[in-house]
C-alpha cells in the first residue's frame, strides 16, 4: 500500500485571511516502509513573511523571492502524491493550506477522505501524553537532533518514522524481517541442536540404616489402608 507523509510551512495560520504555503515536503511509504522517493519545494508566497512565522521555520521574504509560484509547481506535486492517502500531523492545518493553494490556481482540492492525522492517532493511543512531533519523536526514540527549526521535508521524514511507530509497523514488520534474515544467514550446521553431555546415573539404592528406619516407621502406623486392601 502506497502512502504519502507530508508537512507544510506557511506565512501564518489561516489561508482564509491571506496566509500562504511556502514549503512542502513529502515522503513516500510503501507497506509502511520509506522507499527513498521524496518531493520537496519552496514557493514564493507573493507577500512578505511575518517575523513570527520566520522565527518558526527560518524562511525569509528575501529567500523566497526567487522561488516559483505554487501554480507553476503544482503539477509535479500532484503527480507525486497521486491518489494515495496523505498523512500529516494536525492534518486539517496542512490540508487547509494545500487545498487553498490548489483552489487559488483553479485546481480541484484534495478530498478529505484521503486525510490521515497522526495527531488524532497519538491522542487516541496515548491519552494524557504530549502529542507534538518533538514529544512523539522522544517517545518513540526517533532522532530529531537535526531539527533546529521547522522544515517541511525534515519534519515529514521524522513524521514518517512516528507514523510507522503509531501503527506498530516497525515492530511487527521489521522485527519479523530481521528475524527471517538472521535465520537465513546462519549455516545449516548452526541450526542443529547442540550436543548435550550425558552424565552417568547416580546410585540410588537405600542403605541398611535407611531400610531399618523405614521399617520402624512403617511398623508404627496403626491400621494402614494397604493392610485392609491386602485382606
Amino acid at each position: 500500500m502506497r502512502e504519502i507523509v507530508f508537512d507544510t510551512e506557511t506565512t501564518g495560520t489561516n489561508p482564509a485571511t491571506g496566509d500562504r504555503m511556502v514549503e512542502i515536503g513529502c515522503v513516500e511509504l510503501v507497506n509502511r516502509c520509506p522507499t527513498g522517493r521524496e518531493y520537496h519545494a519552496y514557493f514564493n508566497p507573493e507577500r512578505t513573511m511575518p517575523s513570527e512565522a520566520e522565527a518558526v521555520h527560518g524562511l525569509s521574504t528575501i529567500f523566497l523571492s526567487d522561488k516559483p509560484l505554487f501554480a507553476h509547481g503544482c503539477e509535479e506535486l500532484l503527480d507525486f502524491i497521486g491518489d494515495s492517502p496523505l498523512i500529516a500531523h494536525n492534518a486539517s492545518f496542512d490540508f487547509g493550506f494545500l487545498n487553498a493553494e490548489l483552489e487559488r490556481c483553479g485546481r480541484d482540492p484534495v478530498c478529505l477522505s484521503r486525510m490521515i492525522c497522526t495527531l488524532v492517532m497519538a491522542r487516541s493511543k496515548h491519552p494524557g501524553g504530549k502529542h507534538s512531533l518533538d514529544a512523539l519523536c522522544t517517545r518513540f526514540g526517533v532522532d530529531r537532533s537535526q531539527r533546529v527549526k521547522h522544515g517541511a521535508l525534515l519534519d515529514a521524514q521524522l513524521l514518517a518514522q512516528v507514523y510507522v511507530e503509531l501503527t506498530g509497523g516497525r515492530q511487527i514488520g521489521l522485527s519479523l524481517l530481521a528475524e527471517t534474515i538472521a535465520v537465513a544467514d546462519q549455516p545449516a550446521a548452526s541450526l542443529r541442536p547442540a550436543a548435550r553431555a550425558v552424565r552417568p546415573p547416580r546410585p540410588h539404592a537405600a542403605s541398611l540404616d535407611e531400610l531399618a528406619a523405614h521399617a520402624q516407621f512403617m511398623n508404627g502406623i496403626r491400621e494402614p489402608l494397604w493392610a485392609a486392601h491386602r485382606a
